[in-house]
């Protein structure tokens, strides 16, 4: 397995043979050593994994407390951002280490939110997978950095599409995953939406005892892994 730093991210790949690829989306605290720690776990499933860093056109964030962190989000440009994320897609879709293969998309908390944006508005995408990505925007948000919500998104989703989320999320109320599930139940594509019970949001965080779930942890990675391999190969 091979890492290299790139000014569009953090690219691991598993060996020398094209492999098919997933875009991995960050949360919000930016292009960080866990992100970097998933990429390289996801590579040595057999993909070739390109953890963008979304932050490249705007800058980093400074965040301190969880509100500072949903301004921040609250704040992100959208078009900009989804700007950045089709330039990871393509860069990952022309690169050697895929070869012309399939491509995914995956990410987390914010990188969540971004990869169903992602999956019903950028090309070059085949499967998708969210790990608890918020589902409704800031109502005070601006429309021109905020052009629609992912719940909104999902009439043109075009990709497969796993969700996964926890039951306790304090950001993401159950009734709004439940919506979810019935906008994707309509669109009558290969969807899924997967609640863990006891889990909150970032149970995936295993840099945070107070949030992370390892059980939950497990059964949505081994998901994700499944869901790429019967989509992507």
């Amino acid at each position: 397995m091979s890492a290299e730093e790139l000014e569009i991210g953090h690219l691991v790949t598993a060996g020398d043979a094209p492999a098919p690829g997933v875009v991995m989306i960050h949360d919000v605290w930016g292009l960080s050593d866990h992100t970097r720690d998933l990429a390289g776990r996801l590579a040595g499933e057999g993909f070739a994994v390109l953890a963008v860093d979304l932050y490249r056109k705007i800058g980093q964030p400074r965040i301190s407390d969880p509100a500072s962190a949903m301004a921040w989000i609250r704040d992100l440009p959208d078009p900009v951002i989804l700007e950045t994320l089709q330039e990871a897609i393509d860069f990952l879709g022309d690169h050697p280490s895929t070869g012309g293969r399939k491509v995914g998309l995956t990410g987390f908390c914010m990188g969540g939110q971004y990869t169903l944006l992602g999956a019903c508005s950028c090309r070059g995408l085949t499967a998708a997978v969210a790990y608890y990505g918020m589902l409704l925007n800031a109502p005070d948000a601006d429309p021109e950095r905020k052009p629609r919500s992912p719940l909104d998104a999902v009439a043109e989703l075009s990709v497969p599409l796993l969700g996964l989320f926890g039951e306790d999320d304090l950001l993401i109320p159950v009734a709004q995953v439940r919506e979810l599930e019935g906008r994707l139940r309509q669109s009558g594509g290969d969807c899924d939406v997967v609640l863990y019970a006891g889990a909150g949001h970032a149970f995936m965080n295993d840099t945070r005892p107070e949030l992370y779930r390892p059980e939950a942890a497990r059964d949505a990675w081994g998901r994700m892994v499944s869901f790429f391999r019967q989509h992507l190969s």
